[in-house]
C-alpha cells in the first residue's frame, strides 16, 4: 500500500504547500475525467445468454425450427419438427419454476390423420387452447405421400394429471389435400375478432407454369361451423408477378386487410422471382391482392423465410434470408407513401444466409431478431437494432459458436414482460440436436 506516499498526502494531508495543492487539484481533475470517459466508452451491461433446455432427440423431439409462445405466467410452449414417441414432431412446455425451468412434452405427432412436422410457432386462440400447423401428415397420399398437413388444435387434460407426463388432447380441425384448398402449411395461424382462423400453404391450388411442382400457394380461412371447421380459399397464387409460396403466417390491419410474403415469385429476373409482400383486401366475396414489394435479389434482399410485422402507425418491418450489400440478408422496412409503398433496408447483414424468422418490436421502437449462419462463427446469431439518430445501430446479442450453445437459429425470437429474449437452435447443443435459449439483459 501507499498510504504514506506523496500522492495521498498531497491531495488528503492537512498542510500542503500551496504548489503541492494547486497540483493535487489538478490531478484530482485529470482523474475524474478519466474516469468518466472510461465509463462513457464502456458499452451497457452486458446481457446474459443461457440455454435452459438441451433436445436429447428421444422423447422430446429434435430439431425445433419455430419460435416460442409465452403464457401469462411466463411459461414456453414451442415444436420440435421430428422425433417424439411417434417420431414426427412434438410439442412441448417449459414450466417457469423458481429459478428454473421444467420441461413437458405434451403432445407427440404420429404422421397419421393428426399430422407430422410442426414447423410454425403455436398461438393461443380466443379459447386459451393452443393452436397450430404441421406441415406433413392429415393423411391422404397428397404432396409426395406424405400428406399435406393439418391445422391442430390442443388442449389440457380436463382433470389434473397424476402422472408426471400428461398428453394434452389433439384435434386436427383441418386436414389439406394439397389441390385447390392448398397444402403444406408452414406458418403460425392468425384470428380475427370473430374466432375465425386465416394462414397461408406453400402449396397447393390451381395449377400454374410458372411455379415449382404445378402450384403456387394459398391464402385460406377456417371458419368454425357446428363443432367443425370449414375451410375456404382467400386467394390462390398464380406465380410470376404475383408471387408464389407464401411463408410464415398472414396478419390484420385495423382495417381488416392482411399482409403477408412470398419466398419466390415477383420480379421476373430469377428463374422464380425472389419474393414479394403482399396485401389482401376484403372486396364484396372475394379479396384483391396488390404487391407493396417485389424484390430483385439485389441489394433489397431476397427469400423471405417468414411474414412482416405491422407498427402503430401501419408500417411493415420485415427480413430477408439473403441478398443485401453484404450477401448476408437484410431487415427492412415498408412505408405507405402517396398512394404506394417505399421499402428503405435498415440493415445489411454479413455471412451466408441471414434471418430464417422475422423480426419482434419492443415498446421502444427496437428491432429483434436471428440469423441462420451469419454472426462471427458463421453459426447464427441474435441480434438487436436501435434506432439512433435516422440510422440503425447493429448490437449482437448472441454469436452462436455451433458448441454447446447451439447453432442454425431459424426462429423469430419471444420476448416477455421483464424483457427477456426466447428462441430455439435447430442443431447443437449438449446432444447436438438443438435446444431452447434465454437471453436476460
Amino acid at each position: 500500500m501507499h498510504s504514506k506516499g506523496r500522492f495521498p498526502n498531497a491531495i488528503f494531508g492537512a498542510s500542503p504547500r500551496p504548489e503541492g495543492a494547486a497540483l493535487a487539484i489538478m490531478l484530482l481533475f485529470l482523474i475524474f475525467v478519466l474516469l468518466f470517459i472510461t465509463l462513457a466508452a464502456q458499452p451497457a451491461q452486458a446481457q446474459t445468454f443461457t440455454v435452459i433446455y438441451n433436445f436429447t432427440g428421444g422423447s422430446d423431439g429434435l430439431e425445433p425450427q419455430a419460435g416460442l409462445t409465452i403464457d401469462k405466467a411466463g411459461n414456453l410452449y414451442g415444436t420440435a419438427i421430428v422425433g417424439g414417441r411417434g417420431g414426427y414432431g412434438t410439442v412441448f412446455k417449459l414450466a417457469h419454476i423458481n429459478s428454473g425451468w421444467i420441461f413437458t412434452p405434451i403432445y407427440s405427432f404420429t404422421g397419421g390423420n393428426d399430422g407430422a412436422q410442426p414447423r410454425a410457432r403455436l398461438v393461443f386462440g380466443p379459447d386459451g387452447s393452443l393452436y397450430g400447423t404441421t406441415t406433413q401428415g392429415g393423411g391422404g397420399n397428397g404432396c409426395g405421400g406424405q400428406g399435406c398437413g393439418t391445422v391442430f388444435r390442443l388442449r389440457p387434460a380436463p382433470t389434473a394429471c397424476k402422472t408426471a407426463l400428461c398428453p394434452w388432447s389433439e384435434t386436427a380441425l383441418y386436414r389439406f389435400t394439397g389441390t385447390l384448398d392448398g397444402g403444406e402449411p408452414s406458418g403460425a395461424v392468425t384470428f380475427d375478432k370473430a374466432g375465425n382462423i386465416y394462414g397461408a400453404t406453400a402449396q397447393g391450388g390451381p395449377q400454374s407454369g410458372n411455379c415449382f411442382l404445378g402450384s403456387c400457394g394459398t391464402v385460406y380461412k377456417l371458419t368454425p361451423s357446428n363443432g367443425s371447421w370449414t375451410e375456404s380459399v382467400l386467394y390462390s397464387f398464380a406465380g410470376g408477378t404475383d408471387g408464389q409460396w407464401p411463408v410464415g403466417s398472414v396478419i390484420f390491419d385495423s382495417a381488416g386487410n392482411l399482409y403477408g410474403s412470398t419466398n419466390g415469385g415477383g420480379f421476373s429476373g430469377g428463374s422464380y422471382g425472389y419474393g414479394t409482400i403482399f396485401q389482401l383486401m376484403p372486396s364484396g366475396s372475394s379479396w384483391l391482392e396488390t404487391i407493396l414489394h417485389a424484390f430483385q435479389g439485389g441489394t433489397d434482399g431476397q427469400g423471405q423465410q417468414d411474414s412482416p410485422i405491422l407498427d402503430k402507425s401501419g408500417n411493415l418491418y420485415g427480413t430477408t434470408a439473403g441478398g443485401g450489400t453484404s450477401g448476408g440478408g437484410t431487415v427492412y422496412e415498408l412505408t405507405p407513401s402517396n398512394g404506394g409503398w417505399t421499402l428503405t433496408t435498415l440493415y445489411d447483414l454479413a455471412g451466408t444466409a441471414g434471418p430464417g424468422g422475422g423480426v419482434i418490436m419492443d415498446a421502444a421502437g427496437n428491432l429483434y431478431a436471428t440469423t441462420q449462419l451469419d454472426g462471427v462463427y458463421g453459426q447464427g446469431s441474435a441480434f438487436k437494432l436501435t434506432h439512433s439518430d435516422n440510422a440503425w445501430i447493429y448490437n449482437s446479442l448472441h454469436d452462436f459458436t455451433g458448441g454447446s450453445d447451439g447453432k442454425l437459429p431459424y426462429c423469430s425470437l419471444a420476448m416477455d414482460a421483464s424483457g427477456n429474449l426466447y428462441g430455439t437452435t435447430s442443431q447443437g447443443g449438449t446432444y447436438g440436436y438443438g435446444g431452447v435459449f434465454e437471453i436476460t439483459p
